[in-house]
């Protein structure tokens, strides 16, 4: 499979379905696509691996990675500190990889900075209500957390005229699709 551009981001809402999206589509393109892993300071969750899902880091250990400018784009959100590290992205595009970034609005738009060429896609659930269900569902949000993440929601709805498209995921197949029409080359 051709892909448009070597960088793809996904951002959305917490909750939204990024994650799943990107996942599907990775296990559908395993040789072509490599989902970048983050970096983050926050806690793990019981059912995700390092250097998986994220490489965990200390407060510290992410500091110093910012101190020796090895972050593409690195954002401070809910009291946690969040990365994309250079050398994991350059090595999987050197291979001949396609990466997928999910991530949030502004580590997307920092990609865009860094390659003109990436592709940024929005996902957004079908509704704020529909959203507040998915995160309780999760079971790993505390009250508090899902406020935070409502009351970030706003200004991520307006960093939406920075993306390349938008695409409301209602029905997981069906958004998937749409992307994969919108990633892949004719």
């Amino acid at each position: 499979m051709k892909f448009i551009s070597p960088y793809i981001a996904f951002s959305a809402p917490s909750g939204a379905g990024k994650t799943t999206i990107a996942k599907t589509l990775q296990e559908k393109y395993k040789n072509e696509l490599v989902i970048s892993v983050s970096a983050t300071t926050r806690p793990r969750r019981p059912e995700e691996r390092d250097g998986v899902d994220y490489f965990f880091l200390k407060q510290e250990e992410f500091e110093k990675a910012i101190a020796q400018n090895r972050f593409l784009e690195y954002e401070q959100v809910h009291d946690w500190y969040y990365g994309t590290l250079k050398d994991t992205v350059e090595e999987a595009v050197k291979k001949g990889k396609t990466v997928l970034f999910d991530i949030d609005v502004n580590g997307a738009l920092s990609i865009k900075k860094h390659y003109p060429q990436a592709v940024l896609i929005f996902i957004q659930p079908p509704s704020e209500e529909a959203l507040i269900e998915r995160l309780k569902n999760r079971k790993s949000e505390s009250e508090e957390t899902i406020r935070k993440r409502l009351k970030r929601m706003e200004y991520e709805y307006s960093m939406v005229k920075h993306f390349d498209h938008i695409v409301v995921n209602d029905d997981l197949q069906r958004a998937v699709r749409e992307i994969e029409h919108i990633i892949t080359a004719k």
